[in-house]
């Protein structure tokens, strides 16, 4: 039996049977994915936004089942669904461009700065000089955020031995800044977890 919703809509009744519901989503899904894959397909990038899109699109239609139409009229309904997941999908990417460019810009102005420039190859090159156990350690430090009883627990150390292991790297970390003669010595970060050396 049909009942007419607002705007004058046609609708089936709700299924009380959890099975018939299932079987006619399924019968829905069947006919309809390719021709609506197809729809993604030739209005997205790439296949994994369609795969997006065409999931987006069943999804609703799993959620508003009662809604979809049946025969023919039910395919119209999901391309009209799938035209408006990618609206949704176009803005998004609109504000991850405008971002990304902006971000772009502002790096580009910054990356011009040629004491900034300096100043991070003498890091990198600084850092870069270190042995790879003295990288590791402070990377933990400044990157991963890690205190010393925890360092420990990833070096399969004690806590005294990361304090001691961790001055040493910091004492060769500032002599190889310092050795960068044409940039001045930048001021180490304070320890990220507020314990001292």
């Amino acid at each position: 039996m049909w009942q007419v919703s607002k705007g004058a809509t046609l609708r089936y009744p709700q299924a009380a049977d959890p099975d018939e519901r299932r079987r006619r989503f399924e019968a829905i899904y069947t006919v309809n994915c390719g021709p609506i894959l197809g729809y993604a397909l030739r209005r997205t990038g790439n296949g994994d936004d369609a795969a997006d899109v065409v999931a987006e699109t069943f999804l609703t239609a799993w959620r508003r089942l009662d809604d979809v139409p049946s025969g023919e009229d039910a395919r119209l309904w999901l391309y009209g669904v799938a035209r408006r997941v990618l609206a949704n999908h176009y803005r998004g990417e609109r504000r991850k461009t405008e971002l990304a460019d902006r971000l772009r810009a502002d790096l580009a102005v910054t990356c011009q700065d040629p004491e900034y420039t300096g100043s991070l190859a003498g890091i990198a090159a600084a850092f870069g000089s270190l042995a790879g156990a003295d990288r590791e350690l402070l990377s933990l430090v400044a990157w991963e955020g890690l205190g010393h009883a925890e360092i420990a627990s990833v070096l399969g150390c004690s806590r005294n031995a990361v304090r001691i292991r961790l001055h040493r790297a910091r004492s060769r970390f500032a002599a190889a800044l310092s050795s960068q003669h044409d940039q001045p010595r930048p001021a180490l970060a304070p320890i990220a977890n507020g314990e001292a050396p």
